[in-house]
């Protein structure tokens, strides 16, 4: 069996219709297959042909989209590259390319026109697209042409498909959840709105003025976009929310503003989503898409297979062992509870971070929380928190604390604090721990800190509480918005 090349027959159903929108202006099917057919004869020039890996390390942009296809139409497989990455992040991941397009591609002159497909081979490798790494180092994963095809599928079921759709993208292409907006966008044959990167208050324009119907965030990228007064979309009919879970209070406020937020997970392994909440629902993960299949091992983690999974990403026992947790309600939908390598065990109790973290953040004065362990003495491991406050409009700190951004965060003895943070409020700082030169803990924090541990004591066991509590300026995370709660540590 063979499929339709995707971009050949988009342009042949809907040359006129927009393919693509940047801020270098709009670009047609015809225009964007001629684009990619001139990428894909450079390409051929260089010496690309069937089965070769392309490296991709070009920013947002047409000619990022044009040298995509254009690999597809000669057979070759993409492997997208963080134009962050410095050269040596980048040599291990390019080893196995064939060429490493770091400009954008043009016909060159007097070159033949190469054979391109018009057909794709269902278990050919269309891409090569690296795991995010928030608790390992980062892994190839090959996804083929039928992964991507059943991804398309199983979206379009579970969220609807309407010709005028235009689906904006700010997340990076080098990640399975900007990459799959630009396929599935060409086999449906609609517009992908493209941004470069994420700034929030472009984002918002966007959603506001340019027709978006459709826009793929993380909670935090949400929350920036709804601060920088995005209210009632006019187009839009779901906000695809992933990269983890979704507070509470953030998606009531997302309700409150208009968004239809829709919560998905999904991992590189399976091709991006493998479950979806219906728009306006997202207090849970939803039901797995079409062609997909979720149960949970004993011990809680989520197991998946299905018809996006990745070859060789599936153990023994022919599941893909996912490294999350989770629990499955009486409709069936998912919630991820964490990840099995983040679970804290105190005292002899499991705790989960996220859910002190979405517990931390239904507090007004809380922008952003990670919930980590540390070694401890008595306890094994304790749990600590380092949080983000939010900035209340008239400039003061919430609760009339000034947000202590110079004092180094409490930690055990030998471990290192994160760039950013600051003293734990009401903790002392353990033998060994190291502390900022001439850092100092305001009271005013002191009674912020406390506030927030008896928020958390009121709501969880006592053993689930904060034994200290760090405040940051951010919270790092990878390119696609996952918390790295690794580096805190």
């Amino acid at each position: 069996m063979h499929l339709d090349a995707w971009l050949p027959r988009a342009a042949a159903l809907r040359p006129d219709h927009p393919a693509l929108v940047t801020a270098a202006g709009t670009t047609t099917y015809a225009q964007l297959h001629a684009a990619a057919s001139a990428a894909a004869a450079a390409l051929a020039a260089r010496g690309v042909g069937p089965g070769d890996r392309v490296a991709l390390a070009l920013p947002p942009g047409e000619p990022f989209v044009a040298a995509l296809h254009g690999s597809l139409l000669l057979g070759a497989a993409v492997l997208p590259i963080d134009t962050r990455l410095s050269p040596a992040e980048r040599e291990p991941r390019t080893a196995g390319a064939a060429v490493l397009v770091d400009e954008p591609l043009a016909r060159p002159a007097g070159a033949s026109d190469p054979p391109l497909r018009e057909r794709l081979d269902p278990g050919a490798v269309a891409t090569v697209l690296y795991t995010s790494g928030t608790t390992a180092a980062p892994k190839p994963v090959e996804l083929t042409v039928a992964n991507w095809q059943w991804n398309a599928l199983g979206s379009a079921l579970a969220l609807g498909l309407d010709p005028a759709d235009r689906w904006l993208c700010t997340l990076p292409l080098s990640h399975v959840g900007g990459l799959s907006i630009l396929l599935r966008s060409a086999i449906y044959g609609t517009t992908v709105v493209l941004h470069e990167r994420f700034e929030a208050e472009r984002a918002a324009h966007a959603l506001q003025h340019d027709g978006v119907t459709l826009v793929s965030l993380v909670a935090t990228t949400l929350q920036r976009v709804l601060d920088a007064g995005a209210e009632h979309p006019p187009h839009l009919r779901v906000a695809l929310i992933g990269g983890g879970p979704l507070a509470p209070a953030l998606a009531a406020r997302a309700r409150a503003a208009g968004f239809p937020a829709a919560q998905t997970y999904g991992m590189t392994e399976a091709c991006s989503q493998v479950t979806t909440s219906l728009a306006g629902e997202p207090e849970t993960a939803g039901r797995p898409l079409t062609g997909q299949q979720v149960e949970l091992a004993p011990d809680g983690e989520i197991l998946v297979r299905g018809e996006t999974v990745a070859r060789g990403a599936l153990a023994a026992d022919d599941w893909l062992h996912t490294g999350d947790l989770g629990a499955l309600d009486a409709r069936g939908r998912l919630i991820v509870t964490g990840r099995k390598a983040d679970t804290i065990v105190s005292g002899g109790e499991n705790v989960a971070p996220q859910e002190v973290e979405a517990v931390l953040l239904a507090h007004p004065a809380v922008a952003d929380a990670a919930v980590h362990g540390v070694p401890d003495a008595e306890w094994g491991e304790a749990v600590v928190a380092t949080v983000v406050l939010r900035a209340p409009a008239d400039g003061a700190s919430p609760a009339g604390a000034r947000t202590p951004h110079t004092a180094a965060a409490a930690a055990p003895p030998g471990a290192t604090t994160p760039p950013g943070a600051t003293t734990s409020p009401g903790a002392t700082t353990p033998p060994g721990a190291t502390t900022s030169p001439g850092a100092t803990t305001p009271p005013a924090a002191d009674a912020l800190a406390a506030e927030l541990r008896a928020h958390v004591a009121a709501r969880l066991a006592r053993f689930k509480v904060p034994k200290r509590i760090a405040f940051a300026d951010s919270l790092p995370r990878t390119a696609s918005g996952k918390l790295l709660r690794r580096a805190l540590r």
